[in-house]
């Protein structure tokens, strides 16, 4: 991964955001180039327009090209919308043999057992994450690679969503010339950049309040415990703001942004803004405790929805981190002391500069970029696909081929791995190796089984 560059595509209601990053000698990522458009074509998450998209992502996608001077190819890419939905499901592994250690390739075929589960008609496995495991009789494992046993049992966060939806994001990348190296949960990716490993030890509520949806991710003991996706967002606010304030919804932002408060006590001094008016009439004066008791009314209502996430998750008293909140309406003023007056839990505002180490470019890291780079910490590359420096400096002695996109290369890398696999439980216990070379030979069925179907969709 090190100086591999790496690309995110955050695909929002209001804003698409390319980034540009690499991981440095440190392990921490530096920052190539960001480059921002306006969102047309996309509605609380869910695209409702193909090819608005589509020149929303290359404008974005130039302007990250040009300031990072990167030749972007390959894209990781979020998705969200009130279409997503998470379950908890059980996944049971027996193995042939109890002396021979459990390894990642059991923890796969496990993985690849959840991924062929009925789901409701219409609908798509987008990520089957490991809670935790039993092996044998020995209960709450995180990690089972190393351990001996039989039987093993596995509680799976299944993350699903429309079909219809999935494929339009994937239409609109490709229509603008990329492809999709992952596709990731919003909510995952933002808590990639923004929540620290002791947080989700101790457990603590991820809030991402984007322009039309607010993504939940709650983790407990390092784990993910529950996911949401809210329909509402800071667009709704502008919209109250709008309708309220009887003026135009960019003067409606702007009032947002600028003098918005989420907290009515917050305001000290009710000033007076002025709006100007339509065609020659009159301005309009509108007041600081209008506008925040308009902002503060639908805050409530979104919180609600947070804190009802957050009881159904079951663990609404074990949550010792808190809350943060992340995304771009969570830099209202007061923000902080809003969700703490409502709920009584400890709150921060989290931006995505924990594992950043530097950035070339001159763009603030808000918490309005938290999916973005989170999308780079949760990048997986494909060897047909990279990412490179523009005009990059080559021998004259060299030649460089272009690789055809086929299938038969990724093939071959999974039976060098199961190779690999097979020789290490030869040479441990040859007399037991039947059942296992059998059911890694089961494995790689499927898994060839599972990429041709991938690259004839």
């Amino acid at each position: 991964m090190k100086n591999e560059i790496i690309v995110g595509l955050d695909i929002g209601t209001t804003k698409i955001a390319c980034i540009v990053g690499k991981y440095d000698e440190h392990g921490k990522l530096e920052i190539l180039g960001i480059g921002k458009s306006e969102s047309v074509g996309v509605q609380r998450g869910v695209v409702v327009n193909i090819l608005d998209t589509v020149n929303s992502i290359k404008k974005a996608v130039a302007l990250a090209s040009e300031k990072s001077n990167v030749d972007i190819k390959i894209v990781n890419v979020g998705i969200a919308g009130q279409h997503i939905r998470s379950t908890q499901h059980q996944a049971t592994r027996t193995r042939s043999n109890a002396e021979d250690e459990i390894s990642q390739l059991d923890i796969d075929i496990m993985t690849q057992d959840i991924k062929r589960i009925p789901v409701a008609p219409g609908e798509d496995i987008i990520h089957a994450l490991p809670q935790d495991f039993v092996v044998d009789q020995e209960t709450g494992v995180k990690d089972p690679i190393g351990m001996a046993g039989i039987r093993m049992k596995a509680n799976y966060h299944v993350i699903t969503g429309q079909i219809s939806q999935i494929n339009n994001i994937f239409r609109c990348v490709r229509k603008a010339g990329l492809e999709v190296a992952k596709l990731t949960l919003e909510p995952l990716a933002s808590s990639a950049s923004v929540l620290s490993d002791e947080e989700r030890e101790a457990g603590v509520a991820l809030v991402d309040i984007g322009g039309g949806t607010t993504d939940i991710a709650i983790f407990h003991d390092g784990i993910i415990r529950h996911t949401a996706v809210i329909p509402f967002g800071g667009n709704i606010i502008t919209e109250d703001i709008r309708t309220g304030c009887s003026i135009l919804a960019k003067y409606a932002e702007t009032l947002k942004v600028n003098h918005g408060y989420a907290l009515a006590q917050a305001v000290t001094q009710n000033s007076v803004i002025a709006i100007p008016g339509l065609a020659g009439q009159p301005r309009r004066e509108i007041s600081t405790m209008r506008l925040t008791q308009i902002i503060q009314a639908r805050m409530e209502e979104i919180l609600e929805y947070v804190q009802s996430e957050i009881v159904s998750s079951g663990l609404h008293k074990s949550l010792i981190g808190g809350i943060v909140m992340t995304g771009g309406g969570a830099q209202l003023r007061h923000m902080k002391q809003f969700v703490e007056y409502h709920t009584g839990m400890h709150c921060r505002i989290g931006s995505p500069n924990y594992h950043v180490s530097s950035s070339k470019d001159e763009t603030k890291l808000t918490p309005i970029l938290s999916t973005g780079v989170g999308l780079l910490m949760t990048y997986e590359n494909k060897e047909e696909h990279v990412n490179s420096y523009q005009n990059p400096v080559v021998e004259p002695s060299v030649e460089l081929e272009e690789k055809p996109e086929v299938v038969i290369p990724i093939v071959e890398d999974i039976k060098e791995e199961l190779k690999q696999e097979v020789a290490v439980e030869e040479n441990e216990k040859k007399k037991k190796k039947g059942t296992s070379i059998l059911d890694s030979l089961d494995w790689l069925r499927r898994k060839f089984e599972d990429q041709f179907k991938e690259n004839l969709d």
